[in-house]
C-alpha cells in the first residue's frame, strides 16, 4: 500500500512530534508537560531536544505554553494512545517529513544529542528507537516517514493499538541509552530522583 502524500505539503527533512496526552493516572492526573524540571518544563526540554528538527508537533489535549513555536494538535477522541498521539502528530505536519521523530513528553533527558545518536544509527533501517539498561524499547525514536505510511492502520485501527504493534513489520536499530536517557516520569518519586 502506497502511504498517501500530500503535494500541498512541502518536503521537509526530520520533523517532531512530542506525544504529551497521556492521564498521568500515578500523578494525579496532573498535565506532564507542565511539570518543572530544573527551572523548565517538561514540554519545553522535549521541544528544546528537538531543536534540529524542522517543525515540532505537541500531540496534547490542552496546551502549555512553550519558548519555541510548536503546532498543538489532539487526537479525535482524545487519549487514544501513543499509535493515535504519533499518527495525529504525523498529519498536522506541514511538511512531508522524510524521517519523524516521536518522543512521549515524560523523558526530560532525552537531548538533541540523543536524537543525532538516533538518526545515525536508523541508516539503513527503518528507524531506531532508544533502549534503556534492560534493553525495553522506550518511547523515544525516529521512523522513515515513508515506511511508517506504509504501515499505519486505518483510523478505528490506530485508537487504544499499542506502539510495539504498530512497529513489529519494521527493521529498528537499537540504541542503548546513555545516562539517564531513557528515564521518564511516571511518579512524584521518579521526579524526585531527576531533582536530586
Amino acid at each position: 500500500m502506497e502511504p498517501d502524500v500530500d503535494p500541498q505539503r512541502a518536503p521537509g527533512g526530520f520533523c517532531g512530534v512530542v506525544l504529551a496526552g497521556g492521564t498521568a493516572a500515578r500523578l494525579g492526573g496532573v498535565d506532564k508537560g507542565g511539570i518543572e524540571l530544573d527551572g523548565r518544563t517538561l514540554l519545553d526540554l522535549a521541544v528544546d531536544a528537538l531543536v534540529d528538527a524542522d517543525e515540532v508537533v505537541v500531540v496534547a489535549p490542552r496546551s502549555v505554553p512553550t519558548a519555541r513555536p510548536v503546532t498543538f494538535v489532539c487526537e479525535d477522541p482524545p487519549r487514544g494512545g501513543p499509535v493515535a498521539g504519533l499518527l495525529t502528530g504525523v498529519d498536522a505536519l506541514l511538511r512531508r517529513p522524510r524521517t519523524v521523530g516521536v518522543v512521549a513528553v515524560d523523558m526530560p533527558r532525552v537531548t538533541a544529542t540523543t536524537w543525532r545518536r538516533l538518526r545515525e544509527a536508523a541508516a539503513g533501517h527503518d528507524g531506531a528507537f532508544l533502549h534503556d539498561h534492560d534493553g525495553r524499547r522506550q518511547l523515544a525514536g525516529v521512523l522513515d516517514a515513508d515506511r511508517l505510511g506504509q504501515v499505519r492502520p486505518d483510523l478505528e485501527g490506530q485508537h487504544a493499538m499499542a506502539l510495539h504493534r504498530l512497529l513489529a513489520p519494521l527493521r529498528l536499530a537499537q540504541v542503548p541509552a546513555e545516562a539517564d536517557e531513557a528515564v521518564d516520569v511516571d511518579t512524584w518519586a521518579d521526579l524526585r530522583d531527576l531533582r536530586g
